[in-house]
């Protein structure tokens, strides 16, 4: 990754601490000069980052508490997986994998660039590399996982990206293979199925593309599957009792989406934009009857 594009990150990263920043307290932790963050200051906010200056005899920096961060930092090139990751940890969602690591995985997975990492199976195991062919950054029930395909192992698995510890430079560049199950969506759900008691065998279950960022639909997404896809787009799958309701429920997000199936949740799509119109037709010539009734004792000219 472009150096001051990680520099950037780092910055950005530390100031969403809840805590105030002088600026040699961010100089020394970055191991840059105080003027070099002076000039990083100013570029985030060139790209609307809302930090306030703290005044003081020492001085400082602060992020708004609350502000809604910009979807985007850098371009693809540079870091795929940037708004995923700062919009995680500007969400307030409860993954723990770092910023930095969840840009590396993304990177990785879009340049189709084996990887090798350092990576702990689970609390009190032992520490053990691995070498991957990245497939997908995909996020469930508030944590982050990297669906990939292991070289030594050769089989496909699922890894905890707070887990994961990047190590060695990429390696050489690979063909995508297919996922068992046919969707990263039926692969990741297959394998947490029965684990942790959470999972649901919905009777409807269906897939969209919203254009949103993944980061901005995972901590509202419950057990659904959110796939990253790009800056401003995202693939959801999940289920419901009914496909009226999965219906409903996607439509929540309150942005385009666009149905990949299966066609009865796009007939349920229809089905509800008709009832809603019916509905906002009723309502609105409700309000029109009510502005034509003269209210007595009040001024009153007809338009």
């Amino acid at each position: 990754m472009h150096k001051t594009s990680a520099r950037l990150l780092a910055l950005l990263s530390l100031l969403q601490t809840p805590r105030d920043w002088s600026g040699e307290d961010l100089a020394e932790r970055l191991g840059i000069t105080s003027r070099t963050v002076r000039r990083d200051i100013d570029r985030l906010r060139e790209l609307d980052y809302p930090i306030t200056t703290v005044k003081g005899p020492a001085g400082g920096y602060r992020l708004e508490a609350g502000a809604h961060l910009p979807p985007l930092l850098f371009d693809d090139e540079q870091a795929v997986a940037l708004a995923v990751a700062l919009g995680t940890v500007a969400s307030g969602d409860t993954s723990e994998a770092d910023a930095r690591v969840l840009m590396e995985l993304g990177r990785t997975v879009h340049a189709r660039e084996e990887l090798r990492f350092d990576y702990t199976p689970g609390p009190g195991a032992a520490e053990g590399v691995r070498r991957v062919q990245p497939h997908h950054l995909v996020t469930w029930r508030h944590r982050w996982y990297l669906v990939a395909w292991d070289l030594d192992r050769e089989d496909w698995r699922t890894f905890r990206a707070d887990r994961v510890r990047p190590g060695t430079p990429t390696g050489p560049r690979f063909t995508p293979r297919d996922l068992p199950g046919g969707t990263v969506s039926t692969f990741v759900t297959g394998r947490f199925r029965g684990t942790d008691g959470t999972t649901t065998d919905w009777p409807c279950r269906g897939e969209v593309i919203l254009h949103l960022p993944a980061a901005e639909v995972a901590p509202h997404a419950q057990d659904a599957i959110v796939e990253e896809l790009g800056p401003r787009r995202c693939r959801l799958v999940l289920g419901s009792w009914s496909w009226t309701g999965l219906a409903a429920g996607i439509g929540r997000f309150d942005t385009e989406i666009e149905v990949v199936g299966p066609p009865q949740l796009a007939a349920s799509f229809a089905e509800l934009s008709a009832r809603y119109a019916r509905a906002g037709g009723a309502a609105g010539a409700g309000l029109s009857g009510a502005r034509r009734t003269p209210v007595a004792g009040a001024d009153f000219e007809p338009t």
